[in-house]
């Protein structure tokens, strides 16, 4: 394998690849900013009319899904198709998903809530299916650009995570208020549009990528996918969307017993397969000792996002029917205030890039360990707020919108702490012939955490547990233990910063 030498300057692809992840996640977040309002919204007002429990759950459901697939797209991407393919694959399939759903809403008057309900289903189906394919490549592809000790690397990962939140801001402003302020199906249909116009950039400066991202079988002069490449793409295409209709369509006549057990025999089956592809793949003790590593993060990873992820869930719920978000007598749509994480990021990310590089030259830059458990601390002070906030709701008062704004900021500062130093973390520590399927692993983490998200209010209901202060000792628990865990782990990585 070729060294790469250290950058002084990032690659051009690194931008190419920021605009396509920012378009990819203006259609996911805008879609997002939706999905419990939209499930919660009465018939009358062309929603579903479900209740609190059930949308949060199916939203823990999707949530979980769209970062469980990613260990199938990595494999799939590793073992055929390189990332290159597998983004392209993955961004095409989600367009028809926000499609669908669109549809679902479009055709509130000509199908049944059956059907629609359907219909729905389907498109989410189809959205799990290709963010699999898309999410762990791209992240993939950007690390392939740098030396694994290069410190332009975690720079390089809050550059392109800057894409990720300028894509959600406009996402959540135009789909988000386009859907919950008009209509429904032109939010969803705006975030389909937005799939499409990232697919088409990437194609067109897809040469700034050079040869990264491609299968290892392909000539390394070659720079463009050619029409041989696109007959692959379309049939892998049309072949998920139509095996996600059978599916979807199958599902629905299985008594609920044997879904129970086809989804048990479904995840120990993605559990020993990722097992056995692991140990196959992993040699040496330098490389187990450095995915234990990968492994006791992951675990800290799904209690931050455990908590992060009632974003989408309870806090948008709260925005919706407990803040006071009438300003000079015009109401702010609630899907708005998911935008204060973007904004935070664009504000922040780049001072957090600075940040890293400067300690780097001081030599004071902390190891990942330690910027996880910062991360979670940060997570813990942001719980403890949304819990003061609560107890004032509770008392029958509509809450300023300060305070969703400071817990929205502090999570965002926890989570630049963990998720760019995360993805970095992965390209550095995976066995490169896993480097995909270990991406597909961390997400699985995120799978995780965003199912326990929406579960956790639920859940601790049955046990009479507040959800906000449980978050907020879980969260100092694990950032104290990770502290302590941290020589141990530093001296693990094997070199690795």
């Amino acid at each position: 394998m070729k060294e790469i030498p250290f950058r002084k300057s990032h690659p051009k692809g690194l931008y190419t690849l920021f605009a396509t992840e920012m378009w990819e996640r203006f259609s996911y977040y805008g879609m997002r900013a939706l999905l419990v309002l939209y499930l919660t919204a009465e018939l009358v007002n062309d929603g579903f009319g479900l209740n609190r429990e059930e949308a949060l759950e199916m939203y823990a459901i999707f949530t979980g899904l769209v970062y469980l697939t990613p260990i199938l797209g990595g494999w799939i991407s590793d073992k055929f198709l390189g990332q290159r393919k597998t983004v392209y694959i993955g961004g095409l399939v989600m367009a028809v998903g926000q499609f669908l759903l669109a549809a679902s809403s479009f055709l509130d008057n000509s199908l049944d809530t059956e059907s629609r309900l359907f219909l729905f289903h389907f498109g989410l189906g189809v959205l799990i299916i290709g963010n699999g394919f898309f999410k762990p490549n791209i992240s993939t592809v950007v690390g392939s650009f740098y030396n694994d000790n290069d410190p332009m690397k975690d720079a390089g990962f809050n550059i392109f995570y800057l894409g990720i939140n300028l894509g959600a801001i406009l996402g959540t402003f135009i789909a988000g208020g386009l859907g919950e302020s008009v209509n429904w199906g032109y939010g969803f249909l705006a975030a389909g549009i937005g799939m499409i116009i990232g697919v088409l950039w990437l194609n067109w400066r897809e040469t700034t990528l050079e040869n990264n991202g491609l299968h290892e079988s392909v000539d390394e002069n070659k720079t463009k996918l050619d029409s041989k490449d696109w007959s692959t793409i379309l049939i892998y295409t049309v072949s998920l969307i139509l095996g996600t209709l059978a599916l979807i369509y199958i599902w629905g006549f299985l008594p609920d017993t044997a879904r129970t057990y086809i989804t048990y025999i479904g995840f120990a089956a993605i559990i020993v397969s990722l097992s056995f592809i692991i140990f196959k793949g992993t040699n040496g003790a330098n490389e187990w000792s450095r995915m234990a590593v990968i492994i006791v993060l992951a675990l800290f990873n799904i209690v931050f996002w455990a908590g992060f992820e009632q974003a989408g869930g309870t806090f948008s719920l709260f925005a919706k029917e407990n803040t006071d978000r009438v300003m000079f007598g015009w109401e702010m749509p609630a899907t708005w205030f998911q935008n204060v994480n973007s904004f935070a990021i664009l504000i922040f990310a780049t001072l957090f890039s600075l940040m890293w590089l400067w300690l780097d030259k001081k030599g004071w830059n902390p190891r990942t360990p330690v910027k996880f458990a910062l991360g979670l601390f940060l997570g813990a002070l942001a719980f403890w707020v949304m819990t003061q906030a609560s107890n004032i709701a509770d008392a029958g008062n509509l809450v300023s919108p300060w305070w969703l704004v400071t817990v929205y900021t502090l999570l965002t500062l926890g989570e630049l702490m963990l998720s760019p130093i995360g993805l970095s973390m992965i390209t550095k520590l995976a066995p490169a012939k896993l480097v995909s399927v270990v991406m597909g692993l961390w997400m699985a983490s995120f799978a995780a955490g965003n199912y326990m998200a929406g579960m956790l209010e639920s859940i601790l209901q049955k046990y009479d547990f507040a959800l906000y202060p449980f978050i907020t000792m879980v969260m100092l628990g694990s950032g104290v233990l990770l502290l302590l865990l941290s020589p141990f782990l530093n001296k693990a990585m094997k070199g690795i910063h």
